[in-house]
Order: structure tokens, then C-alpha cells, then sequence
């Protein structure tokens, strides 16, 4: 095989749930350049209106589905939808997800259960629905996205970091229980990327250098930075690669690890 068919996802499937917008849009037009018809979702269908053009442009088809992880009929009724449209789903990119920014001591409960449910509660159950037929067909590709979160700590952070540190122990354990069906479940793990629901933070400048100088390659990541390694693990590239982190962090989970401020 060569390196070039090894990255290449023509005649693939691919879902990415959370795609209207940030880092599930640029997982889902990745996808679609590397050759993969890909079903998008959020929770409005409207919102998808501009990430499906972008892919049908690029002469792949888009499928747009209004999924909400938190319901469990919603995420049965969408993954049959991407299934019947589609015809399967080889790859699943579980993407979905919230975080609420506050002190450990004014987290609420309904904060908790916003977080772990999004996060954590409805990744597995996605999978769970997406799994029943990758593994009736005995080849899948399931990308989990965690977080720096998943390996380290960071003040004002708690549930986030609880649902993403479940994330990476949850992959581990579907890799071991899908693997021997030609699943592989790998989690992809970006550091701090501007995103809509932080990009308060980066407006502010002196906030971005201290995060730049915790940061080995003195940066916040940027648009593309995360594209190789979720083609590696969508690909046949990573075919004996299941259960593992992958962090595309510039290297702060190596580097000073304490927490920087929540604002």
C-alpha cells in the first residue's frame, strides 16, 4: 500500500457530530478532502446549512442531521438517518461537546450534568449505536476528541476535565471490547485552540502570551494543526493503532503542567 492510498478516504463514511462550527467543522471538511462522504449534526439543522455547502463543493456528499447527545432518541433517530443515507458509517468522529468556565465552588449541579452528560454520557452512547455496525462488518474507525484536559489539570475546569479524563478511560475500554470485531477507538486530544466557546479568552492578549510562554512551540494551535492526526487515525495509517492518546497540544501536557487562569 502506498502512502498516499494510506490517507486516503475515497469510498468512505464518515460522522462527525457538533459540526456546525469550530474544530467538528474542520474535522468534517477534513474528512471530505480526503475523499470521505461525511454526515454532519448539531443540534439545528439550520446551523448546517454553510458546512454542507462547503463539503457538496468540494464534490463529496454532506448530510445534514439535527442530533442533540444529550437525548437518547435523538442520537438513535440520527445515527439510523446517516446510516440509511449513507449506507454505513465507517468512521465516527465524536466531536460534541460544552464546557461551563467557573470556580470548583460555584459549579452547579445542573453545570455537572450539562457537561458529563454532552461530554461524556453521550460520546459513549453514539458510539454504542455506531459500533452495532462497524462491528457487523468488522472494520471501524471511532475517534473520541478529549482534551489536554484528559492528562492534566486546570483550575475552573473540574467537570470539563472530569468528562474529558472519562473520554480517554472510556476509549481504552471500547478499544478493548470492539478490537477483536476490527474496530479501533482512539481518542485525539488537541490543546488550546480558539474556539466559540473560549474565544473570550483570546481577546486577551496578555492572557494569549502567558498560555504562548506554557506552550513548548510558543503558540495556541491553529486552523489545520489537528487535520494530520485525524487523518491518521481515520485512515488505514493507524490500523494497528486502537486505545491510545493522541495529544496535538505544542507540548504543554510535557511542559509546565500547573493551572493557568480560568479568565
Amino acid at each position: 500500500m502506498s502512502v498516499e492510498s494510506m490517507f486516503n478516504l475515497s469510498g468512505k463514511t464518515a460522522l462527525v457530530t457538533g459540526s456546525s462550527r469550530g474544530l467538528g467543522r474542520g474535522f468534517a471538511l477534513c474528512l471530505a478532502k480526503a475523499g470521505a462522504d461525511v454526515a454532519v449534526t448539531s443540534r439545528s439543522k439550520d446551523a448546517l446549512e454553510s458546512i454542507v455547502s462547503e463539503i457538496e463543493a468540494l464534490g463529496r456528499r454532506c448530510i445534514p442531521i439535527a442530533m442533540d447527545v444529550r437525548k437518547e432518541e435523538s442520537i438513535v433517530e440520527g445515527v439510523t438517518v446517516a446510516e440509511e443515507s449513507l449506507g454505513r458509517i465507517d468512521i465516527l468522529v465524536n466531536n460534541a461537546g460544552c464546557n461551563v468556565r467557573k470556580p470548583a465552588d460555584e459549579v452547579t449541579w445542573e453545570d455537572w450534568n450539562l457537561i458529563l452528560d454532552t461530554n461524556l454520557r453521550g460520546a459513549f452512547f453514539v458510539a454504542q449505536k455506531v459500533a452495532k455496525g462497524m462491528v457487523s462488518r468488522k472494520y471501524g474507525r471511532i475517534i473520541n476528541i478529549g482534551s489536554v484536559t484528559s492528562v492534566a489539570g486546570y483550575a475552573g475546569l473540574g467537570p470539563y476535565g472530569a468528562s474529558r479524563g472519562g473520554t480517554r478511560q472510556l476509549t481504552m475500554s471500547l478499544a478493548a471490547e470492539w478490537g477483536p470485531a476490527g474496530v479501533t477507538v482512539n481518542c485525539l486530544a488537541p490543546g488550546w485552540f480558539k474556539t466559540a466557546q473560549n474565544a473570550v479568552l483570546y481577546e486577551n492578549e496578555e492572557w494569549v502570551s502567558y498560555l504562548s510562554d506554557k506552550i513548548p512551540l510558543r503558540r495556541p494551535g491553529a486552523p489545520g494543526d489537528l487535520d494530520g492526526a485525524l487523518l491518521f487515525l481515520a485512515s488505514d495509517a493507524s490500523a494497528y493503532v486502537s486505545g491510545q492518546i493522541l495529544l496535538v497540544d505544542g507540548g504543554i501536557s510535557v511542559n509546565d503542567t500547573r493551572a493557568l487562569p480560568p479568565d
